[in-house]
């Protein structure tokens, strides 16, 4: 058989024909819909667009409202005998309180207290006030470095979060194409391991007519015979493959017919890889703005130097302003003091600092070392995984190159296989050949096949490799990661 004959006789399947097989561009669909890690990955970036929420909230103002009562005895206050000395104290506060990115912290409402005791015999005194009271950190807590790095790390994690669910996704695909690269030759495998036991068996029903008019030997019937059954355990070796690696593609694409009982999953035959032009140097440059560890690392290095700008703020000393603007009221009637308050009739105001100076600094200066190393690393780490990127992508260009040849040469050798095995079976009808170097040239014959095969799955993995290596691979394949 020629082997422009055989070619399609390899492509043409011996399994069953169905009427939908699936398609590999079906089979990243149905990965991106349904598959386990996807699903689970997904819900990271709105985990961390949570966390980017739950930071912005800082900053949102409050509406607070106190209400507190308290008495306390007075020892040494004269009173009439049989009294008990005692205070009374009533609280009230409204106000609209929050925090501003550089630190301050405002409260802008209205208070008062009524004190009574034994000394007023328990007469109401409303002192009430309304107005404006701040805290400004002048040294620790000052500054938009201080207190938006929380802010800007929960940011740059969902960041970190988008581009690793990305990375999921790529991995995902990949993965998609190396299993359907692999089950498809895993069915060609069993193509020719079948093909090869048929051309054992057609040289085995020969020799037995051969045998009978007394033209060979028992042996030659016995060799082919053999070779027979050999072969017939290369089939269900081959089968067995075929199962697991189709259990493989349904765990991807988020298939649960998995199981001995599980009905085949028959793909559509892929086409001949076609050739890629690369220039790893420039691919390696553009892969830094595509690869999803890469710019997360990148990000990974944002919340370090974000966390060492709050470490280097705490080596500080507190120094706080403190200060209050607004009117006051006092009257027995709380409406009067209240109305003492809206007429401005008092103006109160008052302004002070507040000083703490830890004795050693030991923890400050723990953190910002500890935040300026960790610093330093991730920039290290960073040009680690630049030089691991290039290395990466260098590497899976020689793969391509080198899977290209590789096509190339095992469809030479398979061709000249199958030529020989025409000669020798030739040979062998003419009676110059035996049953042995037949058998031997058969063999041959599946051992190319095999490898034009494999060669032909090795250059599309490689090309799915090489994507993914430069972070092309959702544009390759015109897909988008919300």
């Amino acid at each position: 058989m020629s082997p422009s004959r055989f070619l399609p006789c390899l492509l043409l399947a011996v399994l069953p024909a169905v009427a939908a097989p699936l398609a590999l561009d079906d089979a990243i669909r149905l990965a991106l819909e349904n598959n386990q890690r996807i699903k689970v990955s997904a819900y990271s970036p709105d985990i961390a667009r949570a966390n980017v929420l739950a930071e912005t909230g800082r900053f949102d103002p409050a509406l607070t409202f106190n209400r507190s009562y308290g008495e306390a005895d007075q020892p040494g206050v004269f009173v009439p005998p049989g009294a008990r000395p005692l205070s009374q104290t009533d609280r009230f506060g409204l106000a609209l309180e929050g925090l501003t990115p550089w630190g301050l912290t405002y409260s802008l409402g209205a208070t008062a207290i009524n004190a009574r005791g034994t000394g007023n015999a328990f007469a109401d005194q409303y002192d009430t006030f309304g107005g404006l009271t701040v805290t400004q950190p002048l040294l620790r807590g000052f500054g938009f470095g201080a207190n938006l790095a929380g802010l800007r790390i929960a940011k740059a994690g969902r960041g970190i979060s988008d581009w690793q669910h990305r990375q999921t996704v790529i991995d995902t695909v990949t993965n998609v194409i190396f299993a359907f690269n692999n089950l498809q030759q895993a069915h060609a495998n069993l193509r020719i391991a079948r093909l090869s036991r048929d051309l054992a068996a057609r040289l085995y029903e020969e020799n037995q007519k051969r045998h009978q008019v007394g033209a060979i030997s028992d042996a030659d019937v016995t060799q082919a015979r053999a070779r027979v059954a050999n072969r017939e355990e290369s089939i269900l070796i081959a089968e067995r493959s075929v199962r697991d690696l189709e259990n493989q593609l349904r765990v991807l694409i988020g298939d649960d017919a998995i199981g001995p009982a599980a009905p085949a999953l028959p793909i559509s035959e892929l086409p001949p890889a076609t050739d890629l032009t690369v220039n790893a140097a420039d691919d390696a440059r553009r892969a830094f703005d595509l690869r999803p560890d890469y710019q997360a690392a990148r990000l990974g290095l944002a919340i370090d130097r974000a966390s060492l700008a709050v470490a280097t703020n705490s080596l500080l000393p507190r120094l706080d302003f403190v200060g209050s603007y607004g009117y006051a009221g006092f009257d027995p009637d709380f409406p009067a003091a209240r109305q003492q308050v809206r007429d401005k009739e008092a103006r109160a105001y008052s302004a002070g600092v507040v000083v703490r100076i830890p004795l050693t600094f030991a923890e400050g200066r723990g953190r910002a070392r500890a935040a300026r190393l960790n610093v330093r690393q991730a920039e290290a780490d960073l040009v680690r995984l630049e030089q691991d990127i290039a290395v990466a992508i260098a590497a899976a260009a020689g793969q391509l190159e080198t899977t290209r040849e590789r096509v190339a040469a095992t469809r030479l050798a398979f061709e000249l296989a199958q030529a020989s095995l025409d000669a020798e079976e030739k040979r062998f009808k003419a009676g110059t050949s035996s049953t042995f170097f037949v058998l031997q040239q058969q063999e041959l014959l599946a051992a190319a096949q095999n490898s034009h095969a494999r060669a032909q799955a090795d250059q599309r993995r490689a090309q799915a490799n090489y994507d993914r290596e430069t972070g092309v691979t959702l544009a390759r394949l015109g897909l988008n990661v919300d």
